[in-house]
């Protein structure tokens, strides 16, 4: 074997090697070390193959490190469209977004049969102003082909400096030709938490996203509607429609502020840590008040969370279309470098113990979609609520509970 490939394949080999230990330390401290009988060392060598011609024929020159820092995004990318590798830029984006601050479109996606797809835009971002909607399929950013392998990579070409633009071209159902937005970014804050009283007696509370803040804001936005009421509240509309999901803990925090018992959330994986049940503590912040929730195909992940602990407790009644789907646990791993793994690391369960991923949750009553409907661009203009033909059915519902949102007792919830 001529000395460049042998040097390429001892580099690949480290490769696999330090990913094993790194996985090693960052999920479960008793795993055994990889040793080097573990290494596949006939597809090692073929890496170095590949490696190699690639150094040596491709068109343009490409150094070791750009080749394999490919490989590791490729390598983890082909495990399931939420599982990335996060160099500094990417990592320091999963830490911003957190914390409910960044520059960019504000649009959230995910791969879908090899797509970009838009879950949602969020309200009032650039994007949802521009006219993005959930669904379209983004194909170009700046008049460039995105990359159907990498997430991360459209999601950073959407990000950049204040005031700048950019040019995004999307596929949409019944348009015969692509569409075409040029988008101005700005900082995009998440504030998570809208609320506005429908009529005296019955809140409207929604939600737009799960970060850090969420369970707070819930709290505080539940006090002021009682204040603006003058009186406790005889019922409570949680929109989720066109939630994107966010931070797990916000989820159960969220279910926990209307339960005053049962299983919220559990979820199983190889590791430790990856298994775990989360339950209710006592005290509900509507005092058993009926509670509905409004769902469509952009709720998902943690707001797939909330909805499905509330209605499996029977605390809640679902109104709406079925949800997204994804119903798996991401894990953050931080790496040397400034760098992390995101790697699915659970799948989770709703209280009756089923799995959503891939499914979703069927709402207690179904809507068909109206085409003519406004976009979710801004659930702060009052007059748009109140003219929303699925919050006034959810109104109706409200006012008139069916039995699967009355809470049940401790001993009777449902597991």
């Amino acid at each position: 074997m001529p000395q460049r490939i042998r040097t390429l394949l001892v580099l690949a080999t480290g490769v696999l090697l330090g990913l094993s230990f790194g996985l090693a330390g960052g999920v479960r401290a008793d795993k055994p070390a990889a040793t080097a009988k573990d290494i596949p060392w006939q597809d090692a060598r073929l890496l170095a193959d590949v490696l190699e011609r690639v150094k040596a024929d491709y068109v343009n020159p490409i150094d070791d490190h750009q080749l394999l820092q490919a490989a590791i995004r490729g390598m983890v990318s082909s495990l399931d469209p939420y599982s990335a590798y996060l160099d500094g830029d990417d990592y320091d984006d999963v830490k911003v977004n957190s914390s409910g601050e960044y520059s960019g479109v504000g649009i959230e996606v995910s791969m879908q049969d090899e797509q970009v797809t838009v879950v949602t835009p969020l309200e009032g971002s650039p994007a949802a102003l521009a006219g993005i909607r959930s669904g379209d399929v983004i194909v170009t950013i700046d008049g460039i082909a995105v990359n159907a392998t990498s997430l991360a990579d459209t999601i950073g070409r959407m990000r950049g400096k204040d005031g700048t633009t950019v040019r995004i071209g999307v596929e949409r159902a019944g348009s015969a030709e692509p569409l075409l937005f040029t988008v101005k970014r700005q900082r995009v804050e998440l504030r998570s938490v809208k609320t506005d009283l429908l009529e005296p007696g019955y809140g409207y509370l929604r939600i737009s996203q799960f970060s850090d803040t969420t369970g707070d804001e819930v709290t505080g936005g539940v006090q002021a509607l009682r204040k603006h009421n003058g009186a406790p509240l005889k019922g409570l509309l949680l929109d989720l429609r066109d939630n994107p999901g966010g931070v797990l803990e916000a989820a159960v925090a969220v279910s926990d502020a209307f339960l005053d018992a049962g299983v919220i959330v559990t979820a199983q994986g190889r590791t430790a840590d990856s298994k775990f049940e989360m339950d209710a503590t006592p005290g509900d912040l509507i005092k058993g008040a009926p509670l509905v929730i409004l769902v469509n195909g952009g709720s998902a992940s943690a707001a797939e969370i909330v909805a499905g602990a509330l209605k499996d407790n029977h605390r809640a009644t679902l109104i709406g279309r079925t949800t997204f789907g994804k119903g798996s646990v991401q894990t953050v791993i931080p790496l040397s470098s400034d760098s992390a793994l995101k790697l699915t690391t659970s799948l989770y369960y709703t209280p009756s113990g089923v799995s959503i991923n891939h499914k979703g949750i069927v709402p207690d009553v179904e809507l068909a979609r109206d085409p003519k409907a406004a976009d979710l661009t801004d659930a702060s203009d009052a007059a748009a609520i109140h003219r929303d033909a699925e919050v006034q059915r959810a109104l109706q519902e409200l006012k008139t509970p069916t039995t699967s949102g009355k809470a049940l007792t401790a001993d009777a919830r449902g597991h």
